[in-house]
């Protein structure tokens, strides 16, 4: 290196000036002698080529004494620096060798998948580097910084002239030599430039893998949205019937906590009819097939046998007992008519009417808004069942409309001649719930009625 060059013919100019007698002349004409200085001799005194104390010297040797010896100090200063500088500068090539080594594990790690990228971050690149790409991509960029700021700070020494002090107290700037500076400038710039590409890789790198993140993100969600509504799909088929109403629910024990709900609620009726199948064999009293409760009246609409009691029918808390009989264990159709006008209600079993009369709650409308559950007597809208009170069987087919049906219509209904959903609540699948272990089974009510026949 030219450095290297520059330092050598230095050295040896000190040499041959400090090392052999040179012979010169002052100002005046006169000549002098200097002759090498023992190890150990003061620099100010003159001695002979024996090493006697010769005389004293005189100022122009002093001066040329004091100015060899700033030169030694001098170089071995730039020396060091030069050593320094060369270290600091192999420091950055190192570090930049290690941060291209990153980028390109970072690259293979993405095209390699998640897994691989999370193992080929997990190696010593820079240090102990957090296994998240983001926060490795953070890392390095900080990395980049901060040797972009140890660049900058020793450009800015650089640029720093020395100083050395004269012979008279004076202090003399000393440049670096220009073939030094204009190296290490650009050597430097480079660098800079290099980290610079590094550190917007890197950010673009970061934005690629939170672009990637929410896109996986996105697809998970769906993916799983999917498997939800496939696994509903496959629940909805499980229990698959022919048709959305030939099914049953089925309340085998009596608890205050095997219930039925429908979803639908009743608006404001001044006459219902309401029809269903049922089949029980309990004993004492097959229980409350079904219940209407609206806030302050629980008692709405509600049908229960209840204990040794017959049937009845309470519409806003007033009971008509009716003359049906249905508990040996066989399906009946069974429906109630009423009508708000002087309160006249009729029952009809299996498609005979059986019993008929009047002022039951006369006037009184039915309010909207409530809850309707089957297999329980509500105490409060939608809850604080009693056991002794539950429906024991099973039920089918429950309908309601907000009209009196005709004769004709419920003998229809009853022989399986014909099909009529309710207006108000039709008996459909998806339009019933059920809770605490009762349960939905598929049945073709008219073929399991022959069958009991």
């Amino acid at each position: 290196m030219r450095l290297v060059g520059m330092l050598s013919l230095l050295v040896g100019l000190l040499y041959l000036v400090s090392g052999r007698t040179v012979r010169t002349q002052d100002a005046t004409g006169g000549r002098f002698v200097c002759n090498a200085i023992p190890p150990g001799a003061e620099p100010g005194c003159g001695y002979g080529p024996t090493g006697n104390r010769v005389q004293s010297s005189t100022p122009v040797e002093d001066e040329l004494r004091n100015t060899i010896i700033q030169l030694r100090e001098t170089i071995l200063q730039q020396k060091e620096t030069i050593v320094s500088q060369q270290g600091t500068i192999k420091e950055l090539n190192s570090k930049l060798a290690r941060c291209e080594a990153a980028a390109d594990e970072s690259s293979q790690g993405k095209s390699r998948g998640q897994g691989s990228r999370r193992k080929e971050y997990g190696k010593n690149t820079m240090g102990d580097l957090p296994r998240d790409p983001g926060e490795t991509i953070d890392q390095l960029g900080k990395t980049m910084q901060s040797l972009k700021g140890r660049l900058e700070n020793l450009e800015q020494s650089l640029r720093l002239p020395s100083t050395n002090t004269s012979a008279g107290g004076v202090s003399v700037l000393t440049p670096l030599p220009p073939e030094l500076r204009e190296l290490l400038r650009q050597r430097l710039g480079a660098l800079e430039t290099q980290l610079l590409r590094k550190v917007a890789e890197l950010e673009e790198e970061k934005s690629q893998l939170y672009n990637e993140t929410a896109a996986h993100r996105q697809r998970t969600e769906s993916a799983l949205n999917s498997l939800l509504e496939r696994i509903t799909e496959l629940e909805k088929s499980n229990n698959a019937f022919k048709s959305p109403e030939d099914f049953k629910v089925s309340l085998p024990l009596r608890t205050n906590y095997l219930y039925g709900r429908i979803k639908k609620s009743l608006p404001e009726m001044y006459a219902f009819t309401v029809c269903m199948w049922l089949k029980s064999s309990a004993s004492p009293g097959i229980g409350t097939p079904f219940s209407y409760g609206v806030p302050g009246q629980a008692n709405e609409i509600v049908l229960i046998e209840w204990g040794n009691n017959p049937i009845e029918l309470l519409v806003n808390d007033k009971v008509a007992q009716l003359p049906l009989s249905v508990s040996d264990g066989r399906w009946h159709h069974i429906c109630i008519t009423w009508t708000t006008r002087d309160g006249f209600w009729e029952a009809y079993q299996d498609g005979e009417r059986l019993g008929t009369g009047d002022n039951l709650a006369p006037w009184h409308p039915i309010k909207p808004g409530g809850v309707i559950i089957l297999g329980q007597e509500q105490d409060i809208v939608g809850g604080r069942f009693d056991a002794t009170q539950a429906f024991v069987g099973e039920l089918s087919q429950f309908n309601m409309w907000d009209r009196v049906l005709r004769p004709v219509d419920i003998m229809g209904l009853a022989n399986c001649s014909a099909y009529m959903p309710g207006n108000v609540v039709p008996w459909i699948d998806a339009n019933v719930e059920v809770f605490g272990g009762a349960s939905k089974a598929a049945l073709e009510i008219c073929e399991d009625r022959a069958f009991d026949s």
